[in-house]
């Protein structure tokens, strides 16, 4: 499918939904909704014409093709139910007031008040709208040249063996038994009926009568014309026809025109229809221009495709539906003759007439299902799923056609892999907005369905743009659903590419807030269902830490989300907090300090709830202390011996304010609550996570910082002292900290007193027995 459908198609949602509220507009029937989509897909079929591009296979030509034919017929019948038509005079009443009423006038009459029927004429209006021309024949030069030639050959020469027709009427051939016409003028005869066929089926009258006439076979003209109906403007009464001249100055003849004897036309119609010693094509011919069930095995012979059967079926109906009408009131003079007028029109109750419409309507009900079996020789199949629309639209089955299709969708029916898929799914989702911008009620979980489904059809093409747009329209679910697709980005999309899509929520309607707040707790889900559960040995914060992977990354960039709006900062201190305990309590240092880059400075400047708060601020501790530890090695790191006595002494100066700034931050860390909650407060998840955490990093700050003040003890002596007097903070039962100590793979105890020992043996170097010195120093 062409990408540009996609977006065209998006465009005609958006200018129509800007006029939901104008049923005429979305009805019109050149801007319209559905003119509007059927016209796209016809310039995608030109499109392909002029270029003959192979990006299109067969199968999605003909989709294309189907998908333009049932927006024509959406059009046509959806224009015909949601307009209001005003109450007409019956045929009955016409007839009452005159029973020299042309029959054109009846059938009008006849339209205005049984809306079924105005919906099959319609219906096979579009039919006729969409069957291809025929093509013509070649041109001729005269009527029955060749056969006119043997025949005056044969008076001239008295010889008559050749088998043709000694005359040369339009019967001959019938009448002569055994005769047969020139082969060049049978074929062309041939020929030229399954052109006029084709020009029926068309509804293009005109053109076969002009064909015929073009062909010097006048009488064929003359039995085409004689299926119009008789109308004759001095006749009949048409007020809706006054207003339209007294507007247009539009006249029209006053002489009759039509068949005014089509009743005994019909008959001798059917009669050709059903003559065995007629030619088949002939035969058809007949039937189509009277179509009848005495002569529907004839006229059905010649269907090829699903359309031809249904066409047929429907123009039988319509047919009869006139006839029978016409039959059952009697008194009309154009049917019955004066016989008729004497005897006036037949009265029937009302509970009678609403009886036999309602037969009649269950009917032609069964008679229209009945085509979803039917077997085609030509084109899709009847149970093609456009066709299946197309039936279920005529049936006004529009609920259960939207169910069908989602249910299909729902168990693997319909295939993404299949080619069908996205344009089935592109239509029906057309589909469901179309009936709701027109105020027709669709069921809400098929249409949930179709436009997830379409969703991911614009997501699997790369049309993210497009997505919000039909995301709006899912309701309850759109937030959730747009939600959805943006955790699909994933890692594809940068920071702007991001804070853009989410833009597109609010230019859709969608509560841009909830969205965030949404896609951010998915996004968080959905990497936790990635990354390893926080269980077994504490990691190592020692050995070089692997590349982060992409679970880690997904995660982290989780926090974008509800960080674009100062609105859901709120939110963002809650996902910080939980981002962070992941990657704390997985030893992944490094990401969590990234993450408390990328948060904005106003998340420290909230205070509620307390305990979120207070967690987050604990955080933003941890790191300045790590990262004073890092500028104290750093420090260390850069010292080179034999510098100056000043350069040594402001690096001296420089090397002691950082170890006591660690050894301060640290100090007041361990002795107040860190990361310490009330077990009656949150999720024991959290506080598991919590203590994980503590288990972790009391530790390794407590050893780092001894190890730190050891190391520096040739250039800082006291700062042994402050080692060991470390050991008071860590033994002190208010404070606890030795139970952090505990975790297996964790930093251990006995780590931290073999450092302790070989702290106090350090302070014996400068000679004396007694370890305890340093500390009375």
């Amino acid at each position: 499918m062409s990408d540009a459908l996609y977006r065209s198609c998006a465009d005609v949602l958006s200018v129509c939904q800007s006029a939901k509220d104008d049923l005429e507009a979305l009805l019109d029937p050149e801007v319209g909704f559905a003119p509007r989509l059927r016209q796209l897909c016809r310039d995608q079929l030109e499109e392909y014409e002029e270029t003959r591009d192979d990006l299109f296979s067969t199968e999605e030509l003909e989709l294309l093709r189907l998908e333009e034919n049932t927006w024509g017929l959406l059009q046509a019948v959806m224009s015909a139910r949601k307009t209001e038509v005003p109450t007409r005079k019956t045929p009955r009443d016409l007839l009452n007031e005159n029973p020299y009423t042309p029959t054109a006038t009846i059938a009008q009459a006849l339209m205005d008040t049984s809306p079924l029927f105005a919906e099959l004429v319609v219906v096979r209006e579009w039919l006729q709208d969409t069957a291809p021309l025929p093509p013509a024949p070649e041109a001729n030069t005269g009527y029955w040249k060749f056969t006119k030639h043997s025949v005056m050959q044969s008076l001239r020469t008295g010889n008559n063996r050749d088998g043709l027709v000694r005359e040369m009427d339009p019967d001959a051939v019938n009448r002569e038994e055994g005769k047969s016409l020139a082969s060049d003028d049978a074929s062309y005869d041939k020929s030229l009926v399954q052109a006029l066929y084709g020009y029926i089926r068309a509804g293009q009258l005109e053109e076969a009568v002009e064909l015929c006439r073009k062909a010097y076979q006048p009488w064929r003209a003359a039995s085409i014309r004689g299926s119009l109906l008789f109308t004759w403007r001095a006749l009949s009464t048409k007020p809706r026809d006054e207003e339209l001249e007294e507007d247009e100055e539009v006249e029209e003849p006053s002489f009759w025109q039509g068949n005014c004897s089509r009743k005994l036309w019909k008959t001798s119609c059917i009669r050709a229809a059903l003559n065995p010693s007629l030619p088949e094509n002939e035969r058809v011919l007949y039937a189509a221009l009277a179509p009848s069930p005495q002569t529907s095995t004839v006229l059905k012979s010649a269907c090829r495709t699903w359309e031809d059967h249904l066409w047929a079926q429907i123009s039988i109906m319509c047919e009869e539906k006139e006839n029978m009408e016409l039959t059952k009131l009697g008194g009309s003079f154009w049917e019955g003759g004066v016989e008729a007028v004497e005897k006036g029109v037949k009265e029937m109750s009302v509970a009678d007439e609403e009886r036999e419409e309602k037969e009649w309507v269950k009917e032609v009900t069964e008679t229209l299902e009945s085509l979803k079996g039917v077997v085609v020789s030509e084109g899709p199949a009847a149970d093609h799923a456009f066709h299946f629309s197309q039936l279920y639209i005529i049936l006004n089955r529009m609920s259960q056609l939207l169910e069908a299709f989602a249910s299909g969708l729902s168990d693997g029916s319909y295939g993404r892999e299949t080619v069908e898929y996205a344009p089935m799914c592109r239509f029906f989702a057309h589909l469901c907005l179309y009936l709701q911008m027109i105020d027709i009620s669709v069921p809400p979980l098929a249409t949930q369905v179709i436009l997830e489904s379409y969703l991911q059809v614009l997501e699997d093409a790369g049309q993210r743009d497009l997505i919000a747009m039909y995301a709006s329209a899912l309701g309850d679910n759109a937030v959730e659903r747009y939600a959805m697709f943006l955790v699909s980005l994933a890692l594809s999309a940068d920071v702007a590419e991001r804070r853009l899509a989410l833009t597109r929520a609010k230019d859709h309607g969608l509560d841009m807030e909830r969205v965030a707040i949404a896609t951010a707790e998915r996004t968080i889900e959905k990497a936790f269902d990635i990354l390893p559960a926080l269980k077994g040995p504490l990691p190592s914060l020692i050995a070089l830490q692997p590349r982060e992977t992409d679970g880690e990354l997904f995660l982290l960039r989780s926090i974008e989300w509800t960080t674009f709006l100062d609105t859901t900062y709120d939110t963002a201190l809650e996902q910080a907090n939980v981002i962070l305990r992941y990657f704390l309590a997985s030893g992944r240092v490094q990401l969590a300090q990234r993450l408390l880059e990328m948060v904005p400075p106003e998340l420290a400047s909230i205070s509620e709830p307390e305990d979120r708060a207070t967690e987050y601020l604990h955080y933003r501790q941890f790191f300045l202390i790590w990262e004073a530890l890092e500028k104290v090695v750093e420090c260390q790191s850069v010292h080179v011996p034999g510098v100056t006595k000043e350069e040594n002494t402001t690096w001296l100066t420089e090397y002691r304010g950082l170890i006591d700034q660690a050894y301060d931050q640290i100090t007041k860390l361990l002795t107040s609550e860190w990361l310490v909650t009330d077990e009656q407060n949150g999720s024991d998840k959290r506080r598991r996570e919590l203590v994980r955490i503590r288990q972790i990093y009391i530790p390794e700050l407590i050893i780092r910082l001894h190890s730190l003040l050891v190391s520096s003890r040739a250039f800082i002596p006291e700062n042994l002292k402050s080692a060991l007097e470390l050991v008071n903070i860590v033994a002190d039962s208010r404070y606890r900290i030795y139970e952090d100590f505990i975790n297996e793979g964790g930093r251990k105890l006995s780590d931290y007193l073999g450092a302790v020992r070989q702290a106090a043996l350090a302070g014996l170097d400068g000679g004396g027995s007694d370890p305890f010195r340093v500390l009375l120093a």
